[in-house]
């Protein structure tokens, strides 16, 4: 059975990007030796890579022609893509579907697939899997920065939901990767 992982990197005042969509230079506080290594990991362990529609326009339009990203860049456009959205019809990224019911495909993936599911990014689908108890670990890499300002990761809740720290560790730009199980609701 698959595990089902989201990943972001968040300022330390929770923005996973500024003001402006699609404004991540709070990701340059944090990127290093560190998340090269970890970025390269997902490429080798990963078996879905899933987006919700934002997050999917954004990825596609950057990592097909995006020539100095090396290794990252040849997973990134060869692993297999799940989008969820209600709007799009078609997916031109390689190896990408496209699916209006994500909650129904991913509870049928988790089980079907033997290596992790990732979701990069995509904040209101991984409130969507949260709620759908879809989730098991929360990956998230806090970059050494207030940003003042931004769209918040985590949606609010309506209820506290208690999380189990299974590592902590530094990286070499100072910032701090979190992974936390997420037991079920």
């Amino acid at each position: 059975m698959a595990k089902l992982i989201v990943w972001d990197i968040i300022s330390v005042d929770g923005y996973f990007e500024g003001t402006q969509q699609w404004d991540l230079d709070l990701h340059e506080y944090i990127w290093g030796k560190d998340l090269e290594h970890l970025s390269l990991s997902f490429g080798e362990e990963l078996g879905l890579l899933v987006f919700g529609r934002i997050t999917y326009e954004g990825m596609a339009a950057y990592w097909p022609n995006a020539t100095d990203e090396g290794d990252i860049a040849a997973y990134m456009n060869a692993a297999p893509k799940l989008v969820a959205s209600r709007t799009l019809t078609e997916a031109t990224w390689n190896n990408t579907e496209v699916t209006a019911d994500i909650v129904g495909e991913l509870t049928r993936r988790k089980t079907t697939l033997d290596r992790p599911i990732y979701v990069f990014g995509s904040a209101a689908l991984t409130d969507s899997l949260l709620q759908a108890d879809l989730v098991d670990e929360l990956l998230i890499g806090v970059a050494p920065v207030l940003l003042g300002a931004g769209h918040p990761f985590f949606k609010p809740a309506s209820s506290p939901r208690p999380l189990e720290l299974v590592e902590s560790r530094p990286t070499d730009t100072g910032g701090v990767l979190l992974r936390y199980a997420v037991p079920r609701a």
